[in-house]
């Protein structure tokens, strides 16, 4: 082949330390636009990017020439640096340490974009918890639950 080709959808999902509830509305949407940025400097090209209190879901099209640890330090680092400076109430703002990423099909790029961008009305229903267990049900992925929460 004379050059290389990829087309990589993936969903990555991350949720702030200890999971406290420290992504308020106020901050949210500028939140997931400097997070759109990121990627976009990455070559990643975002396709949905939304949160609520206590974790934030990514949908991007991962560029052939970064790796997806890379793509994760990244965001998390920058996003975590820029919301501090934001505003002292932020100042012990941190990621968890682990993360989830999902490969989606191309097909399902319109479902999973709604999904993210409908995260305050499905958190009516389920906490971050209940949503987390149950993608990695959906995607028959094997956990050990005790190891998912530290």
């Amino acid at each position: 082949m004379g050059h290389s080709l990829s087309e990589v959808f993936i969903h990555l999902v991350f949720s702030t330390k200890d999971r406290q509830k420290l992504i308020t509305n106020d901050i949210n949407g500028r939140l997931c636009s400097y997070i759109a940025g990121i990627c976009n400097g990455l070559d990643c090209t975002p396709k949905a990017i939304g949160g609520y209190y206590d974790h934030i879901h990514v949908l991007c099209l991962l560029s052939k020439h970064i790796t997806i640890v890379d793509l994760v330090s990244n965001l998390k680092k920058q996003s975590s640096k820029w919301i501090k400076e934001q505003s002292t109430e932020f100042k012990d703002f941190y990621w968890q340490s682990g993360y989830g990423i999902f490969s989606v099909n191309k097909s399902q790029v319109p479902v999973i974009i709604k999904y993210i961008m409908n995260q305050e009305e499905h958190h009516k229903k389920f906490d971050f918890k209940q949503e987390y267990l149950a993608i990695l049900k959906k995607l028959n992925i094997e956990y050990d639950e005790s190891y998912l929460w530290t």
